[in-house]
């Protein structure tokens, strides 16, 4: 089984924090970027744990060209397994549409079936920038963001979802902001001050529709 109070290391940061941590990366720079992705996916995989990437802006094989630069080697000593990259919108919309539910029920079973594999806990980071190209039910992302959390942590999987500054709007921005309880910040996790917990969230959220 996966371990829930497990403390894990990511990478970019000495201190260590509880396995099944959710974390916002809103960016503008991409060379930081990848640098902090990067190094959040290494201390994954050398810590044994199952690591998978989506892309959006990048194929899976330019993501893995760029993790080799900076030494991350997802092919080497086995870690064929450990290790995966797929196209960001086929992860989140299968059938080219988006609904939290599916996508939740489908983060519970990817954590069920990682403890299955002898993985200690998980980690996945996601290029978020599918979401402005008009799939239908991506208004409803931030619902997903909102309650992703209690899984990531009852399962043990730390996620980092990617937010481009240029691609996303102000006003969708702080909403981001709203429902990840931490952030990375210059290469620092800092507890969100915006946070707010999914039931306030979610009311103030419907209430706009």
């Amino acid at each position: 089984m996966c371990q829930t109070h497990r403390e894990v290391a990511m990478g970019f940061t000495q201190e260590k924090f509880p396995a099944g941590t959710h974390m916002c990366l809103i960016y503008s720079d991409d060379t930081e970027r990848r640098s902090i992705i990067s190094r959040f996916l290494e201390a994954g995989l050398s810590s044994r744990e199952k690591v998978d990437y989506f892309a959006d802006t990048a194929s899976p094989d330019e993501v893995r060209s760029w993790l080799v630069e900076p030494g991350v080697d997802p092919g080497r000593d086995g870690r064929g397994d450990q290790f995966s990259v797929s196209v960001a919108a086929d992860t989140y919309c299968p059938r080219g549409k988006f609904l939290p539910e599916e996508m939740l029920d489908k983060l519970g079973r990817y954590g069920r079936q990682c403890a299955g594999e002898g993985y200690p806990s998980a980690r996945v980071s996601g290029e978020m920038s599918w979401a402005v190209r008009g799939i239908p039910g991506s208004e409803r992302l931030m619902e997903y963001e909102a309650l992703v959390s209690d899984v990531l942590a009852t399962h043990a999987v730390t996620a980092v979802c990617q937010y481009d500054a240029n691609r996303f709007s102000g006003a969708v921005l702080l909403d981001v902001l709203k429902v990840h309880p931490m952030m990375i910040v210059h290469g620092q996790i800092v507890r969100n001050p915006y946070y707010m917990r999914p039931g306030l969230f979610l009311k103030d959220f419907r209430q706009r529709e």
